[in-house]
C-alpha cells in the first residue's frame, strides 16, 4: 500500500505531517509513505526516518487563500496536485492532504476524477459524539446544492464506509431533518425519505440536529449547505463551552480546587470530542481514496489519518463503494 501525503498542507506544516507520517511508517511495514513537497524544508523533521518514506520534491505549493480552481490548474506542480496526479496515475492508493479543503475537492474532481456512476463526490468527516462512537456525516461541504438522487448515493457510500473501515455490521443510517416525522421537512427530504426506506440499506427515518451527538445514526445523509452549518455550529458550541469551563474553573480558589478534582473527567470529555482522534474526512465518490485532513492537525492527527487510509485500502474501499454504486445504477 503507497499513501501519498501533501507535506506542505496545513497550518502546520510540514513538520506535523512529516513526524505524524514518520511515526506511521515505524508503525506499518507494510506501507510506504510518499511525502511531497519542499524537501530543504522537511529535512529538519526527517532524522532518522524509516526507510519506507521517500520524499518527491517540490517547491509549489497551493496557499490557504488561494482560489481553488485557479489554483489547481495553474500551480500543477503544487504539492497537492502532484499528490492527486500519482493517485490519478496508479503510482500511490491514497492522497492524504491538511491543505485549503476547496482545492482539495478541485483535485479529486479535476485529477483523481469521479468514480463511474456517482454524479456528486462527499466530504464525509467523522463528528464525535457522547459515547465516543461518532457518527459519519455527508455530504458536509461538497456541494452546497444536492438532489434526492444524490443523498441516496452518500447513504450508500457512507453505510460502505462505516461496515468497511469500522467494523460496523449493519449500519444505522439517519436523514437530517427538522423533525422526525416521515412528512417533515423540504422538498428534498421528502422526496429522497421513501427512496431511503427502499435502498439495501439499514435507514432509520429522520435525524433532528440536536440528537447527532446522541449517537441514534452511524451515518448522517444531508446536503453540503445544512451539514457545512451544523458542522459549523457544533464546533463553534463546543470551543465556546471549554471557554467558560476553563474561565469559570480558575475564577478563584474554590474553583480551582474543584477543577482539580474534575479534571480527569475533563479530559476525558475533551478527548472524547477532539477532531484528532478520527483522522480525517474522506471524499467519498472519487477514483481513488482521497482524505482530507483537519487544517490544525498536529502529527497525532496526521498518524490517525494514515491509520483510517491504511484500513480503507485493505478493505478495498474503492472498489467496494463503486461496485455497490454501479450496482444499483444498473438495476434502476
Amino acid at each position: 500500500m503507497k499513501i501519498v501525503i501533501d507535506a506542505m498542507g496545513g497550518d502546520n506544516a510540514p513538520q506535523s505531517n512529516v513526524e505524524g507520517a514518520c511515526e506511521a511508517a515505524r508503525n506499518w511495514k507494510d506501507i510506504e509513505i510518499v511525502l511531497v513537497g519542499d524537501e530543504a524544508q522537511m529535512k529538519p523533521f526527517m532524522q532518522q526516518a524509516p526507510a519506507n518514506i521517500t520524499v518527491v520534491h517540490t517547491e509549489e505549493r497551493i496557499e490557504p487563500d488561494d482560489e481553488p480552481v485557479k489554483a489547481v490548474r495553474r500551480k500543477k506542480g503544487a504539492s497537492m496536485v502532484m499528490a492527486g496526479r500519482m493517485v490519478k496515475e496508479g503510482e500511490a492508493d491514497c492522497m492524504i492532504s491538511a491543505g485549503n479543503t476547496g482545492a482539495l475537492m478541485t483535485t479529486g474532481l479535476l485529477v483523481v476524477g469521479r468514480m463511474d456512476g456517482v454524479e456528486r463526490p462527499a466530504l464525509a468527516p467523522m463528528i464525535p459524539t457522547m459515547d465516543g462512537r461518532g457518527v459519519l456525516a455527508l455530504d458536509l461541504g461538497a456541494n452546497m446544492d444536492a438532489k434526492p438522487e444524490h443523498l441516496l448515493q452518500y447513504a450508500l457510500m457512507g453505510s460502505i464506509y462505516r461496515a468497511k473501515v469500522h467494523g460496523i455490521e449493519r449500519p444505522r443510517i439517519g436523514l437530517l431533518n427538522v423533525g422526525t416525522e416521515a412528512r417533515k421537512g423540504n422538498d428534498l427530504t421528502k422526496e429522497v425519505y421513501p427512496m431511503l426506506e427502499k435502498a439495501s440499506i439499514h435507514f432509520v427515518g429522520n435525524v433532528e440536529a440536536r440528537d447527532v451527538l446522541e449517537s441514534n445514526c452511524d451515518v448522517l445523509v444531508c446536503d453540503g449547505f445544512v451539514g457545512n452549518i451544523m458542522l459549523k455550529s457544533l464546533e463553534g458550541t463546543a470551543g465556546s463551552l471549554f471557554g467558560v469551563l476553563k474561565r469559570e474553573f480558575t475564577r478563584n480558589w474554590m474553583t480551582k480546587l474543584a477543577a482539580a478534582v474534575l479534571m480527569p473527567a475533563l479530559k476525558r470529555l475533551k478527548k472524547t470530542m477532539d477532531y484528532k482522534e478520527h483522522g480525517g474526512a474522506p471524499l467519498l465518490g472519487l477514483n481513488g481514496l482521497v482524505i482530507k485532513a483537519h487544517g490544525s492537525s498536529d502529527s497525532r492527527a496526521m498518524l490517525n489519518a494514515i491509520r483510517q487510509a491504511r484500513t480503507a485500502l485493505q478493505h478495498d474501499l474503492i472498489g467496494t463503494i463503486s461496485a455497490e454504486i454501479n450496482g444499483n445504477t444498473s438495476g434502476k
